[in-house]
């Protein structure tokens, strides 16, 4: 592989308000609604021309949220400080941050929908 090989995630939700609010409050961004027929998506701010995955909210009729298997790891300057953000806006955290050894540091989390996430972080 000459690229990364995660270039786009989806977040599959069940209200869609609520999980915009949680995700823009967390990791303080404004959500951006994307052109899908029949199906809603906000996607996450996200530079064409940079390395790393786009992704996007998804609320589809027939699609269930939380209890997947994948994690999507956010990263952050300090993944303390989103972490103090996700019980405060309706999400929970499964394990507080936590060393990777040279790889830095992770939380796992939770939103509103039962979808887990991690944060990373260097530092």
């Amino acid at each position: 592989m000459v690229n990364n090989p995660v270039i786009w995630f989806e977040i599959y939700v069940q209200d869609i308000t609520r999980a915009r609010t949680f995700y823009e409050s967390v990791f303080q961004v404004k959500l951006e609604r994307l052109n899908s027929p029949d199906i809603e998506m906000w996607g996450f701010p996200m530079a064409m021309d940079q390395v790393g995955a786009g992704g996007a909210l998804v609320q589809r009729k027939g699609v269930s949220s939380g209890g997947n298997s994948t994690i999507v790891y956010f990263t952050c300057a300090d993944c303390a400080t989103e972490a103090a953000s996700v019980t405060k806006f309706g999400g929970h955290v499964h394990r507080d941050k936590m060393s990777i050894g040279e790889y830095g540091f992770i939380v796992l989390a939770a939103d509103p929908d039962g979808n887990m996430f991690g944060l990373h972080s260097l530092q």
